[in-house]
């Protein structure tokens, strides 16, 4: 455990971590293109370092919160030689391959690299009840994993492969980003009959938290290759989404969202899976589309 740490990137994200360090007594230094985004953090004791190799130099462990791996290189450009000897802790949010390749490129410079996925938005940041996909290096999460939780309460380490922290946290963005648009289309739809987000929120979040039920009952018969339509079929999925389109066309709100969903069930029912549980839309999307 260490008590002092870099943060590279203030971000709201970025701001959120080096606050909750400075809460639990830790020595802060931090950098960002914009110095102007750090006052708050100075106000409260830390120090702005003048350059990211000067952020670089002043600790063991270094905190990335950027807005992709392209902005460490950026970054970094110049101030190559301050990476030795440096434990990187990149929480920029990215795909797999990227946090290979920046896993290597560290490596080559002589430090050491741990992918990170957070799972929290900035008000959440420091809660003991968040949690944070890691990988990488076994020992450098090991070192730091007590100063890893001031981050989120919770680490969820996923083996020495650096991209895999990266593929666990884009698996939560499939389902998260499509999940909040469908209850922004719901909103739109809503608003159109006079009916305000808040007077159907609850009613979204009755629905969103019995979706575990859902997800509890199919797993296990998709990775038994169970697509039995003895409880739904895909020929319902596409009478219902017929009916969620019109319902939004009739409306005068966007369609796009509900049609690309439409879309998807019609192309199963014309894959022959019309008899089939839904689930089995899962073996059309292991492939690419035939005109993607």
């Amino acid at each position: 455990m260490s008590q002092s740490v870099t943060v590279i990137g203030l971000g709201p994200m970025g701001q959120a971590m080096a606050a909750a360090y400075l809460d639990r007594g830790y020595e802060v230094t931090v950098w960002n293109r914009t110095p102007s985004r750090a006052d708050a953090l100075v106000a409260r004791g830390a120090a702005l370092a003048a350059s990211p190799e000067e952020a670089l130099r002043a600790n063991q462990l270094v905190i990335l919160s950027l807005i992709d791996y392209d902005a460490m290189y950026t970054a970094f450009k110049g101030a190559e030689e301050a990476v030795a000897g440096r434990v990187l802790v990149n929480l920029s949010s990215d795909v797999p391959e990227k946090a290979r390749a920046a896993a290597d490129w560290v490596a080559g410079h002589g430090g050491t690299h741990l992918t990170g996925g957070v799972l929290s938005p900035p008000p959440g940041i420091g809660s003991p009840d968040m949690s944070t996909f890691y990988s990488g290096p076994r020992e450098a999460y090991e070192t730091y994993r007590a100063d890893l939780e001031v981050i989120t309460g919770r680490t969820d380490y996923r083996g020495e492969d650096p991209g895999r922290a990266a593929l666990m946290y884009q698996l939560n963005m499939v389902i998260f980003w499509p999940a909040m648009l469908a209850y922004w289309q719901a909103v739109a739809l809503a608003g159109a009959h006079g009916i305000s987000a808040s007077e159907i929120a609850p009613y979204a979040v009755d629905n969103y938290a019995g979706m575990g039920q859902f997800i509890d009952f199919y797993a296990p018969r998709i990775d038994a290759g169970n697509h039995a339509g003895d409880v739904d079929r895909v020929s319902m999925g596409v009478a219902s989404m017929e009916h969620v389109v019109h319902t939004n066309a009739d409306a005068g709100v966007d369609t796009a969202f509900p049609a690309a969903v439409l879309d998807a069930f019609r192309r199963a029912a014309a894959a022959g899976r019309g008899a089939d549980s839904f689930s089995s839309m899962v073996e059309l999307l292991r492939e690419p589309a035939a005109d993607a």
